[in-house]
């Protein structure tokens, strides 16, 4: 990249222009070390290895005459090796690798640490074989003067430990042990035998345990190094769990206390974090009388003299009071909540007023230990909830979430957030208490808050407006007024940043909305937004999220004009575009619209589009097309759509014989060989086609709903309109006349099974309708209903078998839900699923339905 010069700006007066040059000059400088870094040809020829060594002579040459970055990366290879030739390998390459290592750096003890697990996890050899290779050399170079490779050798040790037979761990490990952990060792080694114990507590009988482990345990215990005492302290909790409940409650819980008084407060630490984990192991009376009394005292000392075990109270204080909750008395259960409020927050509020003159300057340290508090106490809030019974919430609680949601630090934000889901499930049916904190954090300023938000996002907002007692049927967003401003500026905020993973993820999440808001405030405020997207984002996977997004939109939107409009749309500018990019976006939308709509909406209005792009003069869009060909096959139907098999086949002709780039037309003969081996279906129900039919069938049923729930609507606003106009006496005979015209319905439906336009129907079948259509789109994508991703094969198999079982009355399928059940038996063709070749033209036959009603309308008033 060219730096961009401004001529007008730039002076060439004679101290500029010594500037430049020194600065010229400076960059010089800055190349030459680069230039000196070259390898002589000395150098060169001492790097040099015979090309004609086998891999281990390869090894052995280099591991004994080469340098150490080569025998850094011959351990490296150590694993590949051992793949290759175990045992020569063994033979030959692993002495010259223990020689070396006595004298190696720290870069290779790391490399050969990692080399060693690798080849006992990949189980190159037997761990007999293993222990009696590898096993002395780690244990060699346990003791390393750095502290980096000798962790590194014990995390491979504490690993090799796991798989090791008790007698070899007992021979070899155990027993130099003892000498080990005696206090005359280094302070390296008697922290390496703390844990080393840790990991054998699990691996013998709790009698051996007793008898050689445990004295150990107590000396370290009271070492005179408080870094021993810590690392001791902190493996009691997997010695505890090794020896069972009687034993810890006679060795491990008294030497615990004695560490909770211990001068070191890392030891003081390590001891109350032990405690909090082992609580399930203690009965009743060892919570009262030992732990109880020990955690109130760290509470006291935490404000006044010992703030380093703060942080850590603030983070286990939620299983801390959970685990003691039943030996609470009233008085303490008050007081433990009040300290959980103080410790919320902390560095926020002062206890001497507001006056600055009179407060003392918290330094650095403090101000992040607080912020460290107040992400704990954040973490801790849903146990809270429990502690305190969620009906207590709105009392006890909701200041501290308010405070906590509000927090001016992103961390304490960015927990509350990523709890928000847990806190509202638990909350239930009083949810509605915290929408207002669910728009603030929708709308919080930080990318990351967002992002923590949206994870849960559809579960959060269904339970807002399905789980709050506000919420009701007359209006879904009653109980959350702000909520679609606030999901748009979130959408807003992420599209203009540069994090566009989280853009992604808000988009695909968004697909969630058609449960939660109306189909109108989806048009109007989100669906153009989506198409917006595809049209003018750069990055691809968030153009994908809102073309898949839009699609759900698209397929639950409940008016036929907007959805004609949608698609002539996704036609007109994708596929139509004049951008390759944008009619590749095009592919990529019908792609998800064969997911999510029926195979006769997909062939009625994006079959011919597609194949229209064979003749595209870009030869990627040709290509993606090639590979989509086969799913577009897919969605025929034999006879119906043979019209369309035929155009399908014709455009593969001239590709085959025009295309002229040799990329596509390798694809186009790879796809016609597919094609040739495609079966395709036909509208007669087929076995092999069993489940793909079944979902194929429920799409088209859903789609024949809105048509028919959309019609409903307008019949009822019109006979709204009428009824307003006409007197009493034509109320009445338009009564007798309805009764008369009913039964003639009721005639023809019997006379004709499989109609679906009858041109009359009662009134209560008509409510029942009515009900179906306002309840639609927030049941649509409820999960017992249907998914957004895919419908569920079993559930539709189900449907179907449970239809077929009842063929007396009619052959459907259905939801469990009573929004789309067939209300009568009797006059089941309105619900009843469409034949294939009727629900082909169900977007036509809609406007063929409004002239039936209006002349069944006209002939009651002249009758």
């Amino acid at each position: 990249m060219h730096p961009i010069i401004f001529f007008s700006k730039m002076d060439f007066s004679q101290s500029n222009l010594f500037g430049y040059i020194e600065d010229l000059q400076e960059l010089t400088i800055i190349e030459r070390p680069v230039r000196r870094s070259l390898k002589t040809p000395e150098e060169i020829e001492r790097l040099t290895v015979d090309e004609e060594l086998s891999d281990i002579e390869r090894a052995v040459y280099l591991l004994s005459s080469g340098q150490d970055i080569q025998g850094t990366s011959v351990v490296a290879n150590l694993p590949v090796l051992m793949r290759q030739n175990p045992a020569e390998t063994l033979r030959r390459v692993l002495p010259k690798i223990r020689e070396v290592l006595h004298v190696a750096g720290v870069e290779m003890q790391l490399t050969a640490a990692v080399s060693f697990l690798t080849v006992l996890q990949e189980e190159s050899v037997s761990i007999h074989t293993y222990s009696h290779s590898f096993l002395h050399i780690i244990l060699q170079n346990l003791e390393h003067r750095d502290a980096g490779v000798s962790n590194a050798w014990l995390e491979t040790l504490l690993a090799v430990i796991e798989a090791l037979p008790k007698e070899t761990i007992r021979h070899e490990i155990l027993n130099p042990l003892v000498s080990k952990a005696q206090l005359s060792q280094t302070l390296q080694s008697r922290l390496v035998s703390c844990k080393i114990m840790g990991k054998l507590a699990n691996k013998f009988e709790a009698h051996i345990i007793k008898r050689e482990i445990l004295p150990l345990v107590k000396s370290l215990c009271q070492d005179v190094e408080y870094e021993v005492r810590t690392c001791m302290c902190r493996q009691l909790e997997h010695i505890a769990q090794g020896i069972g409940t009687e034993l810890t409650k006679t060795v491990v819980l008294p030497e615990l206390v004695e560490l909770a008084r211990d001068e070191g407060s890392s030891v003081r630490l390590a001891a109350f974090e032990t405690l909090v984990n082992l609580l399930d192991m203690f009965d009743a009376d060892d919570r009262s009388q030992t732990v109880l009394p020990l955690v109130k005292s760290f509470c006291e000392k935490s404000f006044k003299a010992d703030e380093s075990i703060l942080v850590s109270l603030s983070f286990h204080l939620g299983k801390l009071c959970n685990g003691l909750y039943g030996i609470f008395t009233p008085e303490q259960h008050l007081r433990f909540l009040e300290f959980y409020k103080k410790l919320s927050t902390l560095g926020l509020q002062q206890e001497n007023g507001h006056n600055d003159n009179q407060l003392q300057l918290q330094t650095l340290e403090q101000e992040k230990k607080y912020i460290s508090v107040r992400k704990n106490c954040a973490y801790n809030f849903p146990a809270m909830i429990v502690f305190v019974d969620p009906k207590n919430f709105h009392l006890e609680l909701y200041s501290i979430f308010f405070c906590l949601c509000h927090d001016p630090e992103v961390p304490v934000r960015y927990t509350m957030a990523i709890s928000f889901y847990e806190v509202a499930k638990l909350l239930n049916s009083g949810v509605y208490t915290i929408h207002k904190e669910l728009v603030t954090l929708l709308q919080d300023e930080s990318l990351e808050v967002l992002d923590a938000l949206v994870g849960h996002l559809p579960e959060i907002l269904e339970l807002m407006t399905n789980g709050g007692e506000n919420s009701g049927s007359e209006s879904k967003l009653l109980s959350i007024p702000d909520l679609i401003p606030a999901l748009t500026t979130a959408e807003q905020r992420a599209a203009t940043s540069l994090k566009w993973r989280t853009h992604e993820k808000l988009l695909q999440k968004y697909a969630c909305l058609p449960h939660i808001i109306s189909s109108d405030q989806i048009y109007y405020r989100f669906l153009h937004r989506m198409l917006t997207i595809i049209l003018t984002n750069n990055v691809l996977p968030v153009q994908k999220a809102a073309a898949r997004t839009l699609c759900v939109y698209l397929r639950y939107n409940r008016k036929q004009e907007q959805r004609h409009e949608v698609i002539q749309k996704l036609i007109e500018q994708l596929g139509q575009g004049k951008s390759y990019w944008n009619r590749l976006r095009f592919l990529d939308t019908c792609e998800f619209i064969m997911e999510l709509f029926s195979k006769s909406f997909f062939c009625k209005y994006f079959f011919l589009p597609v194949l229209e792009l064979t003749h595209d003069p870009v030869a990627n869009v040709r290509m993606k097309l090639c590979h989509l060909l086969p799913k577009v096959k897919s969605t025929l139907k034999i006879p119906t759509d043979k019209h369309l098999l035929q155009q399908l086949e014709l455009c593969i002709r001239k590709l085959l014989c025009q295309e002229k780039d040799k990329d596509v037309l390798t694809i186009v003969k790879r796809t016609v060989l597919e094609l040739d081996r495609m079966e395709i279906s036909v509208d007669v129900f087929q076995k092999r086609f069993y489940e793909n039919d079944l979902l194929d069938q429920e799409k088209e049923r859903q789609e024949h709903l809105l048509l028919e729930m959309e019609q409903l609507e307008k019949e009822k606003q019109q006979n709204e309109g009428r009824s307003a106009n006409v007197n009493d006496k034509m109320f009445e005979k338009k009564r007798r006349d309805n009764k008369t015209s009913s039964a003639l319905a009721k005639s023809i439906t019997l006379s004709v099974p499989g109609s679906s336009s009858g041109t009359s129907a009662g009134k209560e079948e008509k409510k029942s309708k009515l009900v179906r259509s306002q309840s639609f789109s927030t049941q649509a994508l409820h999960p017992k209903y249907s998914n957004i991703d895919k419908c569920p094969n079993k559930s539709s198999a189900t449907g179907y078998t449970s239809s077929v079982s009842g063929m007396g009355k009619s052959c459907m399928l259905s939801f469990s839900d009573d929004s789309f059940r067939t209300h009568s038996t009797g006059n089941s063709g309105n619900a009843a699923f469409p034949s294939s070749s009727s629900s082909r033209n169900l977007f036509n036959s809609a406007d063929q339905k409004n002239n039936g009603n209006k002349e069944s309308q006209s002939r009651k008033m002249s009758m």
